[in-house]
C-alpha cells in the first residue's frame, strides 16, 4: 500500500519559483494499478520521483507499507537506494557493454540497501532467470545489450526492476519510445505480468489508452493537482469538468443551460445550439445558468424519424473495422460520431442522431475549471 498526503514540490527556474506539484494526496491499495495521467508539464513526473526519491519534496507525507518514507513535519527523507521500489524509466537505461543478464543482475550484484543481505551467486542466477521468464527472454540471456530490439530492452529494464521483487513498482511513460504495435503488446505484458504478482504499481503517462486500458484507478492531473480520480470508466464516463472530458477521448463540447427538471434525479433537460435533450446529472444535482454538455463520440445513435431528432450532414465517413467514426454537421458544429459497424451511413447523406442520455453529462462550464 502506498498513501501519498499534501505533496508540495517547487522548482527554481529563469522565472523564478515554478510550482509542479500542488497538494497532490491519494491512496494506492496494495495489488492496485493506479496511473497518474496527464498532458506535459502537469507534475505527474515529479511527483513519480517524489515517490522515488530522486526529487525532495517541500512538503507532505509519503508512507509506502506503513513505514513513513517522507514527511515533511517529522523530517525523514528515506534515501532512494533503501525504498524497495523497482522502476522502469522511459529511457530503459541499459548498459550497453553488459548483457542480458548482466544488465538484470546488476541491482543484486552491485546495488546495495532495500533492506536485504547481498545475494549469493547461486541466489543472484535464480532471480535474475526466474525474472527473464517473466518477461519472456530467459533465451536471451547472454546477448549483448546492443543487439536486442527496443521492444526486448523495455523487457529487460522491466526484469531488473522486478528481480529483488520490490513491493512497489514505479513507471515513468516506459512506452512512449516503442512504435504503436509494441506499445499494445507491452500494455498487455505489462498488466497481465504486474497483476499475476500482486504487484502495486504507479504509473505514469500521458497516453489516455494506455490508462484507461491498464489501469485499476486513474488521476488525471493538471497544473500539478489532481483533477479527478477513480475508475478508468469512471473517469472516462462521468468526467467532473470540461478539461477532463477533453483530455479524454476527445469530446463534443457544447455550451448550453438547463431548462427542464430532473427525472428520476439523474438526467435533466438541456438546451444546446443542437437542440434539446437529456443528459446526466453530476452527483444527481441540478445546475443552474450556464453549463457544458459534453458528449462522447459514441454517445449518438441513429434515428429513423421524430421531430426532435438532431438533422445534420455527413462530412466524412470512415469505416474502421470495429465501428464507424463520422464528422456530422449539425448548424455551424461539426460533431464527432462513433457508431455501430453496421449502422447506415453514407458521405454526404443526411444525417438524423440522438444523443444517448446515460453518454451524455453535464459539467460546470470551462471558466469554472475547465481547460486553459
Amino acid at each position: 500500500m502506498l498513501r501519498v498526503t499534501g505533496l508540495e514540490k517547487s522548482f527554481m527556474s529563469e522565472g523564478g519559483r515554478l510550482q509542479a506539484v500542488r497538494g497532490v494526496s491519494f491512496t494506492v491499495e496494495k495489488g492496485q494499478f493506479f496511473t497518474l495521467l496527464g498532458p506535459s508539464g502537469c507534475g505527474k513526473t515529479t511527483t513519480l520521483h517524489c515517490i522515488a526519491g530522486l526529487d525532495t519534496p517541500d512538503a507532505g507525507e509519503i508512507v509506502m507499507a506503513d513505514t513513513v518514507i517522507f514527511s515533511s513535519r517529522d523530517g525523514i527523507n528515506v534515501p532512494s537506494h533503501r525504498r524497495n521500489i523497482g522502476m522502469v524509466f522511459q529511457s530503459y537505461a541499459i548498459w550497453p557493454h553488459m548483457t542480458v543478464y548482466e544488465n538484470v543482475a546488476f541491482p543484486l550484484v552491485y546495488g546495495h540497501g532495500h533492506g536485504q543481505a547481498r545475494a549469493s551467486p547461486g541466489d543472484v542466477r535464480e532471480r535474475v532467470m526466474r525474472a527473464l521468464a517473466r518477461v519472456k527472454l530467459e533465451a536471451l540471456a547472454d546477448r549483448p545489450a546492443p543487439f536486442l530490439s527496443g521492444g526486448q530492452q523495455q523487457r529487460v529494464a522491466l526484469a531488473r526492476a522486478l528481480v529483488h521483487e520490490p513491493p512497489l513498482l514505479l513507471f515513468d511513460e516506459p512506452l512512449s519510445n516503442l512504435d504503436a504495435k509494441l506499445r499494445e503488446e507491452m500494455r498487455v505484458d505489462i498488466r497481465q505480468l504486474t497483476e499475476s504478482l500482486g504487484m502495486t504499481t504507479v504509473y505514469v503517462t500521458h497516453d489516455q489508452v494506455e490508462a484507461l486500458a491498464m489501469s485499476d484507478r486513474i488521476a488525471l492531473m493538471r497544473n500539478g493537482r489532481i483533477v479527478q480520480e477513480g475508475p478508468p470508466r469512471e473517469v472516462y464516463f462521468q468526467p467532473k469538468e470540461t478539461f477532463v472530458a477533453e483530455f479524454l477521448g476527445g469530446s463534443n463540447i457544447l455550451s448550453g443551460r438547463v431548462v427542464g427538471p430532473a427525472v428520476n434525479g439523474r438526467t435533466a433537460l438541456v438546451e444546446t445550439p443542437i437542440g434539446r435533450f437529456s443528459c446526466s446529472l453530476p452527483a444527481g444535482e441540478v445546475p443552474s445558468g450556464a453549463v457544458d454538455v459534453v458528449i462522447r463520440p459514441e454517445g449518438f445513435r441513429l434515428r429513423d424519424g421524430g421531430a426532435d431528432a438532431i438533422e445534420g450532414r455527413a462530412e466524412s465517413v470512415s469505416f474502421v473495422g470495429s465501428g464507424i467514426e463520422a464528422r456530422v454537421r449539425v448548424g455551424d458544429r461539426v460533431l464527432r460520431v462513433k457508431l455501430d459497424a453496421f449502422a447506415d451511413i453514407r458521405p454526404h447523406a443526411a444525417v438524423r442522431l440522438d444523443v444517448v442520455a446515460d453518454h451524455c453529462m453535464i459539467v460546470p462550464p470551462a471558466g469554472d475549471g475547465g481547460t486553459g
